[in-house]
């Protein structure tokens, strides 16, 4: 059994390319050795989990918590108020299923299944906006700004009872929060995150609508079930949540459509394809490269490296779902994969509440663009793209297309005339 813990030097490999490709990194590390110490960007010591089996069972593993008080070294993270921090990420299983069980209320199967033609109407109405901008030699349209990010600001915005005009600010602080360019403006973003919340809080108590929301407060002041912080941390989870990650996986499932033209020619041929293609995606390119950093409780043990109570233990999903000792050739895009299991959504306790509405939002995305768009193609080179500079999701910044003119016919030529006949 090897103990790592006073590894003088700490390796970073959050620099350079790995931005844009990830997955080489974590190749490297993951056939090094199944556990390294290593240090965030801003310096952090972490011990970083990096193959299948390990990760799997990390996540569900009892003595692994999520509650940030026991972390020894004094874990920050984004330092988040108590009204932001009391969510279900941070919480272990005694509170956690409590506010499980208020929360999938808003998620039951009826009550997804009851968004779907609000989400096609919502795409149907992006879809035409994009149309506007897409004709053959004009400039670029980028399909994150345009369609990728609104949809699910609009579904989630809906089902919270959001107003509009608050809606993409909300993401672009969370955007900033997660990927910022410098230190300060994650304050500064949580800063106003957490007042915008505060306010939307009291705004629906005041004024109750048919929402998640209205229902949460109302559950929260009729039976005391929920304190104040609990509920604006819930109201945070699911607008981030429910949008950061549908919004990525769209853009990242249409890049990896569009650069597999072979499969790409499947789905439009089939569109019944799509949610074996999603569930696929969700594999190859989900956004999130880490689950939710968590504590031993007591010493835990991967692969012979043996963990202290108290550190920081990163799950890496991105490494796990391409192990070759797990999926056969894991960095081939493979729609009919035979198995697809993944561990984007999470498991057991910490399984992600909304993963039906998720699906079906990707799907309906995917749908509409690969029917109303049916030549689109990428505007740049792919090496060309830009990307989030985080560790902690694969996103892309922008994504820019044209819709390639369709073929024009041969004019048909003219009858030549015969002999003697005088043309006039």
């Amino acid at each position: 059994m090897t103990d790592r813990t006073k590894t003088p030097a700490l390796p970073q490999p959050f620099t350079g390319s790995f931005f844009a490709d990830p997955y080489p990194a974590y190749a490297q590390l993951r056939e090094a050795a199944p556990v390294h110490r290593i240090a965030l960007p801003d310096g952090s010591p972490v011990w970083l989990v990096t193959r299948e089996a390990d990760v799997r069972a990390g996540i569900t593993d009892p003595r692994l918590s999520v509650n940030k008080d026991r972390s020894g070294v004094g874990y920050k993270g984004f330092s988040l108020p108590p009204a932001l921090d009391a969510n279900l990420l941070n919480i272990d299983p005694e509170d956690h299923l409590r506010l499980r069980r208020l929360v999938s209320k808003g998620f039951t199967p009826r009550r997804v299944e009851d968004l779907r033609g609000r989400v096609q109407a919502a795409a149907d109405r992006l879809a035409d906006d994009l149309a506007a901008g897409l004709t053959a030699g004009e400039d670029p349209v980028d399909v994150v700004a345009a369609f990728a990010n609104p949809l699910p600001l609009v579904v989630i915005g809906d089902l919270l009872g959001v107003p509009e005009a608050d809606r993409r600010p909300f993401s672009e602080r969370v955007a900033t929060m997660l990927a910022p360019e410098h230190p300060r403006q994650i304050v500064e973003a949580v800063d106003h995150i957490h007042r915008f919340l505060v306010d939307l809080v009291a705004a629906r108590r005041a004024a109750p609508g048919d929402d998640l929301l209205s229902a949460l407060i109302a559950a929260r002041d009729d039976g005391d079930r929920l304190s104040e912080d609990e509920l604006v941390s819930l109201a945070f989870l699911i607008l981030m949540a429910g949008s950061e990650n549908a919004q990525h996986l769209i853009s990242g499932g249409l890049l990896t459509l569009l650069n597999h033209p072979g499969q790409l020619a499947e789905v439009r041929a089939d569109p019944g394809l799509l949610p074996a293609a999603v569930e696929e995606l969700l594999r190859y390119a989900h956004p999130n490269q880490m689950a939710i950093r968590r504590f031993p409780t007591e010493p835990v043990e991967f692969g012979g490296v043996r963990i202290p109570v108290g550190d920081t233990v990163l799950l890496c999903l991105a490494s796990a779902h391409r192990d070759p000792a797990r999926y056969p050739d894991p960095d081939r895009f493979d729609i009919h994969r035979a198995d697809k299991a993944h561990l984007a959504l999470g498991q057991g306790i910490h399984y992600c509440l909304g993963a039906p509405l998720a699906r079906m939002e990707i799907q309906i995305a995917l749908e509409t663009l690969l029917r109303r768009f049916p030549r689109l193609e990428l505007a740049v080179p792919a090496d060309r793209l830009r990307w989030r500079t985080s560790f902690r999701s694969h996103a892309l910044k922008e994504l820019p297309v044209t819709v390639r003119a369709a073929p024009q016919k041969p004019e048909k030529p003219e009858k030549p005339e015969k002999k003697g006949q005088t043309a006039h």
